[in-house]
C-alpha cells in the first residue's frame, strides 16, 4: 500500500470526466486512504466510498453539459495545478487526470497544447534536464510519441531529438517498468524508411547517426524501420496474446503511433506522462461531449489509468 496518496483530477465537468472517475473508483473499490480527489464533491454523485476531496472553486450553475466553456477550462487547469503542487511537495505518489478540452483551456487563457505540457511546466527539474514524454500503454504494447500535438507540416525529427528522447525512454523502462534491457523499435519518418533517400533523406541524415550514437551508449535500438511493418507485427502479437517483439515503439508523430494502438485497444489503452517527478496516467479518450450527461460512458480506460498509476 502506498504511504502517499494517488491524486485524481476530475477534468472538464462538461464532459465525461467526473462520470468515468466515479464508475472506475466504484469498480476498483480502492481503500479510502489511498486516494485524493481534486475537483468538487458535488460532481461525484454515486461514489460508493468516502475519499479525501480537495475542493476547487465550482458552482453547479457553471455546468453547460457537452459544451467547451471558459469556466470548465479554468476548473480543469486549477485541478491540475493543485495536483502538481502536491507532487512538488511530495504528497502524492502519482497523478491520474480525467480528460480536458484544449479549447476550453485556451478559452480560460491557458495556451497549452495539452495536459502533458502543463505537467512539464510545473514538474520538470530543468537542472536534471527532465522533460515530459507521452507514452501510450496497453499491457506490453507501448508507443512513445517523439513529437506530440503538432501540425504534420511542423514535425521535424533531428539527431539531437532522437538521442535525447530514446535515452530517456530507455531509462524510464528500466526504472518504472522493470525492463532490464529494453529493446526499442524506431519508426521511420518516411514511407519505406525513405528507400535509400528516394522518398526522403531524414533516415540517412538524422536517424542513422542518432542510432549509432545510442548503440555506443549500450542502448538497444533498431535502425529506422517502416512503421506499417512494425505495427503489423505488433498487432499480430497483440491479437494472438504473444509477447511484443519490442518493449517500446517510437513513433515520429501523433497519428503514426496512436492509430495502431487505439485501433487495437482504445478502451484499455492508458496515456502516460513519464520523465517527470511522478508518473501521470490518463484515459486514452477525450471529453466525449456528445455523450456527456447521459451516464453511458465506458469507464474501462479510466479504470486502467488508475490501476496503472497504483502499480507504478
Amino acid at each position: 500500500m502506498n504511504k502517499k496518496k494517488l491524486a485524481i483530477t476530475l477534468g472538464d465537468f462538461n464532459g465525461i470526466g467526473p462520470e468515468v472517475t466515479v464508475k472506475a473508483l466504484n469498480k476498483l473499490d480502492i481503500p479510502g486512504q489511498n486516494i485524493v480527489l481534486i475537483g468538487s464533491k458535488s460532481l461525484l454523485t454515486g461514489l460508493n466510498r468516502d475519499y479525501e476531496i480537495i475542493e476547487i472553486p465550482f458552482e453547479k450553475s457553471m455546468i453547460n453539459t457537452g459544451k467547451e466553456t471558459k469556466q470548465a477550462g479554468e476548473f480543469s487547469y486549477q485541478c491540475l495545478q493543485k495536483a502538481c503542487e502536491m507532487a512538488n511537495n511530495d504528497k502524492v505518489s502519482a497523478i491520474v487526470t480525467a480528460p480536458v478540452s484544449k479549447n476550453a483551456l485556451h478559452l480560460a487563457g491557458y495556451n497549452f497544447s495539452g495536459q502533458t505540457e502543463i505537467l512539464e511546466k510545473n514538474l520538470a527539474d530543468k537542472e536534471k534536464n527532465e522533460k515530459a514524454e507521452m507514452l501510450f500503454v496497453c499491457k506490453d504494447f507501448r508507443v512513445l510519441l517523439l513529437t506530440r500535438h503538432l501540425p504534420l507540416k511542423d514535425v521535424k525529427i533531428t539527431k539531437e531529438l532522437l538521442t535525447e528522447k530514446l535515452q530517456r525512454i530507455d531509462s524510464v523502462l528500466k526504472q518504472k517498468f522493470s525492463v532490464k534491457s529494453p529493446s526499442i523499435a524506431l519508426c521511420s519518418l518516411n514511407p519505406h524508411a525513405g528507400e535509400n533517400g528516394i522518398l526522403g533523406d531524414e533516415e540517412i541524415k538524422e536517424f542513422t547517426p542518432a542510432v549509432e550514437i545510442l548503440k555506443t551508449k549500450g542502448i538497444d535500438v533498431t535502425y529506422p524501420k517502416p512503421a506499417d511493418t512494425l505495427f503489423a507485427k505488433a498487432a499480430k502479437a497483440f491479437l494472438t496474446g504473444q509477447k511484443q517483439p519490442y518493449d517500446v515503439y517510437c513513433a515520429c508523430y501523433h497519428d503514426q503511433g496512436l492509430i495502431p494502438i487505439k485501433a487495437l485497444a482504445m478502451n484499455k489503452t492508458v496515456n502516460m506522462t513519464v520523465g517527470l517527478k511522478v508518473i501521470r496516467t490518463s484515459p486514452a479518450h477525450g471529453t466525449a461531449y456528445d455523450i456527456a450527461g447521459k451516464n453511458i460512458a465506458d469507464e474501462t480506460s479510466m479504470t486502467e489509468a488508475i490501476s496503472q498509476a497504483l502499480s507504478l
